[in-house]
C-alpha cells in the first residue's frame, strides 16, 4: 500500500523533472517519452525493485499520469487566456461600436 502511495507522490516530482529538461534544451515533442521514461525507471527501481513487472506497469502509470496532468492544466490554462481574450476583445468591440 506505501508503494503504491509513494508512487503517485512521484508524478509531480517526474513533471518537475520534464520541465527543468525541456528549460534545457529539450524539445516540447520528446517530452511525453521522457516522463514515461522517468517513470519506468522509477516504478522498476524504485517503486517495485523485487517485482519488475509490476514496476513496470507502476511506472507507466506514472510516466503517463504525469504527462496527462502536464497536458491537462496547460489545456485549462489555454482555455482560461483564450476567454479572457475573446472577452476583451468583445468589450473593446462594444465600446467602439457603442
Amino acid at each position: 500500500m506505501n508503494d503504491h502511495v509513494f508512487g503517485v507522490a512521484l508524478v509531480p516530482l517526474i513533471m518537475g523533472m520534464v520541465e527543468l529538461a525541456k528549460m534545457w534544451g529539450l524539445p516540447v515533442k520528446w517530452s511525453a517519452l521522457l516522463s514515461v521514461g522517468i517513470g519506468l525507471v522509477a516504478g522498476v527501481f524504485i517503486v517495485s525493485p523485487e517485482e519488475w513487472v509490476q514496476g513496470v506497469v507502476v511506472g507507466l502509470a506514472m510516466g503517463l499520469s504525469a504527462t496527462g496532468l502536464y497536458s491537462g492544466t496547460k489545456n485549462i490554462h489555454q482555455d482560461i487566456s483564450n476567454r479572457r481574450q475573446k472577452k476583451k476583445a468583445k468589450s473593446t468591440k462594444h465600446k467602439i461600436n457603442g
